[in-house]
């Protein structure tokens, strides 16, 4: 075998010469939309529908536009075909669709309604698109070679209204992407023109706030929307729209969030159906049809539809959040501009867009004046302009010839030579020359208007105000304000009632009512397992375990099913999702977290924790660190107040006041040394002194720490404390 050699080269030439032309490429060619509101991908499409004349043609087949469409986007069909889907009305994924479309495209607010193939499928342009393509062959915008230069596409395409506010537009790109919300179109144009007339405006006055092609309520906050607006970052809710329908006892959503699907909230839902979070549920299906969205939930007697709908929506996608990111190519690098950043960059480039435009047309105009002054020389003498022709007797010769007998250029030459037989009359001379008045002022307005940006901007304003009449539009999602929303409180939904506790060693938890407990027998355990711990609570309140991988986690007694005596009960490790090997070894119910723990080390020392260092926003809560790993557990103490405890290592015994002991807020604290230990020993045992069984407790008890205590004696064998073993 050959062998192989290798070139060592360090990894910041690797990243530069490798990695960065990649990073780059993605960025600026494929994920960030740029001003004019399109990704490449959109823009090539677009452009590729427009040169087929789908503007104003009958629709075709989609795999024709796919196919034409590789001659500037060369990627496979599927990819190709996918970014038209997005753009079609029948998908419903944008505010305003840029594609008229014709068969199955699925739709936006549907994971698994997959659309045609592009063979089943038709489409054209929508006639909206006029307001994207209107200036294109007004040298508006740069053209540029397509990638194997037979063709030329356009850098941007010439929108005469902010697209990239009123199309959605999500992009991953390197190290960075971009989210951007789409809004009202008339809101965005209304918006723009206060903007140009007044750059200091208050923009949440006219462009109320981001609007969804699939509805729902916006929960507004003006704090938060006025920061999305400023920065371009930033989040906000939306909540799904229903009815209650009395008659039948169900709820029809009609509407949901943007960002979700039906099928994932029929997951979720179902999901909280099967763990026991959502009893008042008997049915859940998907009715979407012709008419629209309709998911229909049937109720169970007796249930208040107002109140299941917010637990909903604080437990599904019913209720979710659009985080934006408004992150914009400009002139080829990505910048995060807020709503007036934004307007700011468009109105700049749309201004150059008209300057163009309106420097297109004086050019033509007065190219046109110029052969209309040819003309104005012939009317001196038509007779001798036919004579010259007729006696020039090479045909090479006609235009020179007229060139020198009129005192004429080329250009003017060529077009009185091209003028028909029938149209040397005095009639259509004259009104030619009439032509080169008009002209003449034509171009003495156009020359005022590429002098004065004031005016350039007047025309901005003009075609925006023209949008407005010609598409009226009105939002789709509706606005809630935050302080109108009632939140779902589960505190009051919870069924209280007393429930006795128990925890046995092997890790299994037993939730028993009262009246269950008397009706029942011995508890069913599993062989040589036994009950550790057992406690009174209230069926609402929350429980907090310990693990043997000094991990805590959090609960509400709520979510455990009542058992009875007889039954197992729940295996917390699997219960809770603790770790392999991992297993509970105490468990206690923080209440107002008013108390602390105490935990009794091997080791010797005693750590006094507040239990308020388990308090957390969530339900549940997996904690790690919850105490100190340092030395073995051989005990935990949840106390309200202070008491002694009695702490034992088989051959001396001490007796502390958890008084002299200072609470700390650091859940991992190692403790302060309580019962000095000699070569060999360890605390084997810790019990309240009144479970302690000691009949002489002032031998044993202390002042100061650390102490060793007293040798125990044999009335006070053997021991009966409480232990971890």
């Amino acid at each position: 075998m050959s062998q192989m050699h290798y070139t060592e080269q360090p990894i910041t030439q690797t990243l530069e010469s490798n990695f960065m032309p990649y990073a780059m490429s993605v960025i600026v060619s494929r994920a960030l939309p740029e001003i004019d509101g399109f990704k490449p991908a959109h823009r090539k499409l677009l452009y590729t529908m427009y040169k087929m004349g789908l503007l104003t043609g009958a629709r075709t087949k989609s795999a024709n536009i796919v196919g034409q469409t590789m001659r500037l986007n060369p990627h496979g069909d599927a990819a190709i075909y996918e970014t038209m889907v997005r753009l079609t009305r029948a998908n419903g994924a944008l505010l305003m669709p840029f594609v008229d479309s014709k068969g199955n495209f699925g739709k936006v607010f549907s994971r698994d309604m997959a659309f045609a193939a592009p063979r089943y499928t038709e489409a054209k342009l929508d006639k909206f698109c006029q307001e994207v393509f209107a200036d294109i062959d007004s040298d508006a915008v740069d053209f540029v070679d397509n990638y194997d230069g037979s063709m030329k596409e356009p850098t941007l395409l010439p929108t005469t209204f902010p697209n990239i506010l009123v199309s959605a537009n999500l992009g991953i790109a390197v190290a960075m992407a971009c989210n951007i919300c789409g809004f009202d179109l008339n809101e965005v144009c209304r918006a723009a023109i206060e903007y140009l007339k007044n750059p200091d405006c208050d923009l949440l006055s006219v462009l109320t706030a981001p609007d969804f092609p699939t509805g729902g309520e916006l929960i507004y906050d003006r704090a938060q929307m006025e920061q999305i607006y400023r920065t371009g970052r930033g989040s906000f809710k939306v909540r799904a729209k229903w009815h209650y329908v009395q008659k039948g006892n169900l709820i029809e959503i009609t509407e949901i969030p943007y960002t979700t699907t039906i099928e994932a909230i029929i997951d979720k839902v179902t999901e909280l159906i099967k763990a026991g979070k959502i009893r008042e549920i008997s049915d859940m299906r998907d009715e979407t049809g012709l008419q629209g969205l309709r998911l229909t939930i049937d109720l169970k007697r007796g249930v208040d539809p107002e109140k299941l709908m917010q637990k909903l929506m604080k437990m599904t996608p019913l209720c979710d959040t659009f985080s934006c990111n408004f992150n914009i190519l400009i002139g080829g690098t990505p910048r995060v501009l807020g709503v007036a950043g934004i307007l700011d960059e468009w109105t700049a480039w749309r201004t150059e867009c008209v300057r163009r435009r309106v420097h297109f047309d004086l050019c033509r105009k007065k190219d046109k004046l110029h052969l209309l002054h040819g003309l104005r020389k012939i009317l001196l003498d038509i007779d001798r302009a036919i004579q010259i022709i007729r006696e020039t007797e090479e045909d090479a010769e006609v235009i020179p010839n007229l060139m020198i007998g009129f005192g004429i250029d080329e250009l003017q030459a060529e077009y009185i030579a091209e003028i028909r037989l029938r149209n040397i009359n005095k009639e259509y001379i004259l009104k030619r020359l009439t032509e080169t008045d008009e002209l003449e002022a034509e171009i003495k307005r156009l020359e005022d208007i590429l002098g004065s940006r004031d005016k350039l901007r007047a025309i901005i304003i003009r075609e925006l105000e023209t949008i407005i009449k010609k598409y009226p539009t009105s939002r789709h999602t509706s606005i809630v304000y935050e302080h109108e929303v009632e939140e779902y409180d589960e505190s009051q939904s919870i069924e209280n009632y007393p429930v006795h506790l128990f925890l046995t060693r092997e890790g299994y938890f037993k939730k028993i009512t009262p009246q269950s407990l008397r009706m029942s027998g011995e508890h069913k355990l599993k062989e040589g397992d036994e009950i550790r711990f057992a406690f009174e609570g209230q069926n609402a309140a929350e429980i907090v375990f310990l693990t043997n991988r000094c991990q805590a986690y959090k609960a509400r007694l709520h979510e455990f099913d009542d058992a009875k005596a007889s039954a197992l009960g729940d295996f917390l490790p699997q219960k809770l999702g603790m770790d392999e090997g991992e297993a509970p070894v105490f468990a206690f119910l923080p209440g107002d977290y008013q108390g602390s723990l105490v935990y009794i080390f091997e080791n010797g020392k005693v750590a006094r924790v507040e239990s308020a260092v388990f308090r957390t926003k969530s339900n549940r809560r997996k904690l790690t660190g919850a105490f100190s790993d340092r030395s073995p557990l051989t005990a935990v103490f949840h106390l309200t107040s202070d008491a002694e405890l009695v702490l034992s290592t088989g051959v001396r015994a001490l007796v502390v006041n958890t008084a002299l002991l200072a609470p700390k807020t650091t859940r991992a604290t190692q403790g302060v040394a309580v019962l000095s230990l000699k070569r060999g020993q360890k605390v084997v045992s810790a019990a309240l002194l009144e479970d302690s069984g000691l009949s002489n407790p002032a031998r044993y008890r202390t002042r100061t720490l650390p102490a060793a205590g007293a040798l125990l004696r044999d009335e006070d064998l053997p021991q009966k404390q409480l232990t971890l073993e």
